[in-house]
C-alpha cells in the first residue's frame, strides 16, 4: 500500500511548517508539498489604524526582521503623505537596515544552517542544532553570536533598541545617530569583519568540497526577482524591479514598486495558508519566481562595494555557471551579502551627514495610495497601503519574501524528496535533506500568511483507534 510522511515541525525556521510525503506502492515518490500551516492576518487587523501608526505597528509581524517591515511600511507613508525625507534620514534607515542584513544573515548561516554541514546531515537530531555547534566547536559559534551582535547593535545605535523601534516616522526619522554610537560602531567593525570572512570562506570550502551536492540538490529553475539601482546594480534599501528568466536574460527592468501590480499576482492553494505570487504576464504557476539572496545576486549586474564584488565573482567561476541554480547557494550568497552589508555600514558611517539633526521633512501632497518596498534580508518585501480621507487604512496588502519563495521551496522539497526517500528504507537524515531544502531559503512564515477571501478550512473529529468519524470542509 502506499504511504505518506509527515515532517512536522520543520526545525530550524522561523513559524510553523510540515512536509508531506506520498509513497506509491513500491516506495517511490508520488509527490510532495511544504505545507504553512498557521495563519496571522497582519493585513486584516491593519484595516482602520491610522498610517503614521503602521511602521511600529508592523514591526511586530516579526522579531527577526522588524527594520524591514518597519522601513518598507515607513516608505510608503512617506509618499501618503508627500513627504521626501532629507538626506540624512535615508542614511540612518539604510544604515538601521544594513544592520539588520547582517543580524539576520548571521543568524541564518550559523544558527540555523551550519549544524547541517559542520555536523552532518546525518548527525543525530539530539546534537544537530546551534547547542551542539557550541560544543563541537565553541569558538566558531561564539563568533557567529558576536556577528550577530554586531548588527543588532547597528539597529539599536540608530533605533534606540534591538526590536521594535520607533525612530522611523512619516516623513525622515525622529532621532539623530550620536557621534559616541558612531565611533563604537566604528571599532567594532574589524571583528566584524574578519568573522564575515570566515563565514564566506566556510561557505566556499563546503561548496568545494561537495560540489555534486551543491550541483544537484533542490536544482528548480525558476525566474528571479530583485531591487536593482538605475545602473542595474545590487540594491538592498532603495530601487526598482527586475525580473530575470532562467537563462539569465532581463525579462521586466527599473518597474517601479507603485507598479507592481502590473508585473505580480497571487495565487492560493488549499495546502497552505501562504500565497503563491507569480510574474503576471506568464501566468501561474509558469511565472513562479525566487527572491532573497541568491536572487539578488543573480539579477544585478554589478555590485558597487570592492570586496563583496571580488567575493560573487569567485561564487560564479566555483559554481562554474551562471546564473547559478540550487538551493545551497543560497547559504554562500548570504555571506557575500553579510560582507555587502558591513561595507555599506562602514560607507554609512563615514558619510559626513550620517551625524546630522536634519533628519524629517514637512508634508506635501497628500495621496490615498502608496507601496513601500525594499530588499528584505529574505527577499523582495511590499507594503501597499490604500487610506481613507482620514489617513486611516482602508486596505492593505504584504508580499513577503517568503510567499515569493513558496513555489520554489514546495519544488525543491519535492525534487530532494524524489532523490533521497526515494525506495529502501526512509532514514531520518534523508527527511533531514528535505527539510534542508526549505532550510536553504530562511523562510519567515509568521510575516507570510496573510488573507485571500475566505481562507479554506477543514476540522477533522477522531475516534481513540484514529479513524475520522466526521469532516467539516469550507474551501477545500
Amino acid at each position: 500500500m502506499g504511504r505518506k510522511i509527515t515532517i512536522e515541525p520543520v526545525t530550524r525556521i522561523e513559524g510553523h511548517a510540515k512536509i508531506t510525503v506520498l509513497l506509491d506502492d513500491d516506495g517511490r515518490v508520488e509527490a510532495a508539498r511544504f505545507h504553512v500551516v498557521e495563519f496571522r492576518g497582519f493585513e486584516k487587523f491593519s484595516e482602520g489604524r491610522h498610517m503614521a501608526e503602521m511602521p511600529s505597528l508592523t514591526s511586530r509581524t516579526c522579531g527577526i526582521c522588524p527594520v524591514s517591515h518597519q522601513l518598507a511600511s515607513v516608505k510608503a507613508c512617506d509618499q501618503i503623505i508627500g513627504a521626501d525625507p532629507p538626506r540624512p534620514a535615508h542614511l540612518l534607515r539604510e544604515l538601521m537596515h544594513s544592520g539588520q542584513i547582517v543580524q539576520s544573515h548571521a543568524l541564518s548561516f550559523f544558527h540555523l544552517s551550519s549544524p547541517d554541514f559542520l555536523l552532518g546531515f546525518d548527525a543525530d537530531p539530539a546534537i544537530r542544532n546551534v547547542a551542539g555547534l557550541m560544543a563541537k566547536d565553541p569558538e566558531l559559534a561564539r563568533k557567529g553570536i558576536r556577528l550577530r551582535q554586531f548588527g543588532q547593535e547597528v539597529i539599536r545605535a540608530v533605533g534606540g533598541r534591538k526590536i521594535h523601534s520607533d525612530v522611523c516616522v512619516p516623513g525622515g526619522m525622529n532621532k539623530p545617530l550620536a557621534a559616541e554610537a558612531r565611533d563604537a560602531l566604528r571599532a567594532r567593525l574589524p571583528e566584524a569583519f574578519e568573522t564575515a570572512r570566515l563565514a564566506y570562506g566556510l561557505a566556499m570550502d563546503l561548496a568545494a568540497k561537495n560540489a555534486d551536492l551543491f550541483r544537484t540538490f533542490a536544482v528548480t529553475p525558476m525566474l528571479n526577482m530583485g531591487l536593482v539601482d538605475e545602473r542595474g546594480g545590487l540594491e538592498h534599501y532603495a530601487g526598482a524591479l527586475r525580473f530575470k528568466d532562467a537563462g539569465g536574460n532581463i525579462i521586466e527592468d527599473q518597474v517601479d514598486a507603485n507598479a507592481y501590480l502590473s508585473v505580480i499576482a497571487e495565487a492560493t492553494e488549499d495546502y497552505s495558508y501562504m500565497k503563491f505570487p507569480f510574474y503576471r504576464p506568464l501566468g501561474y504557476p509558469d511565472g513562479s519566481y525566487r527572491v532573497g539572496p541568491l536572487a539578488r545576486l543573480t539579477v544585478a549586474d554589478a555590485i558597487e562595494t570592492e570586496e563583496a564584488s571580488r567575493r560573487w565573482r569567485d561564487v560564479v567561476a566555483l559554481a562554474g555557471r551562471e546564473p547559478i541554480e540550487g538551493a545551497l547557494w543560497y547559504h554562500v550568497a548570504r555571506t557575500v551579502e553579510i560582507i555587502f552589508g558591513l561595507e555599506r555600514t562602514r560607507i554609512l558611517l563615514d558619510d559626513p551627514e550620517i551625524l546630522s539633526t536634519d533628519t524629517l521633512a514637512p508634508p506635501g501632497d497628500r495621496r490615498a495610495e502608496a507601496v513601500g518596498v525594499l530588499e528584505a534580508p529574505r527577499g523582495t518585501l511590499f507594503h501597499h497601503y490604500v487610506v481613507g480621507e482620514d489617513e486611516a487604512i482602508v486596505r492593505a496588502n504584504l508580499i513577503v519574501a517568503s510567499g515569493q519563495n513558496n513555489m520554489c521551496m514546495n519544488r525543491g522539497v519535492e525534487e530532494v524528496a524524489r532523490s533521497f526517500v526515494n525506495g529502501g528504507a526512509v532514514t531520518e537524515g534523508a527527511l533531514n535533506r528535505v527539510e534542508a531544502a526549505i532550510r536553504a531559503y530562511d523562510p519567515c512564515l509568521s510575516c507570510s500568511t496573510h488573507a485571500a477571501g475566505r481562507m479554506p478550512l477543514a476540522i477533522e473529529f477522531v475516534d481513540r483507534a484514529g479513524r475520522v468519524v466526521e469532516r467539516i470542509a469550507r474551501g477545500v
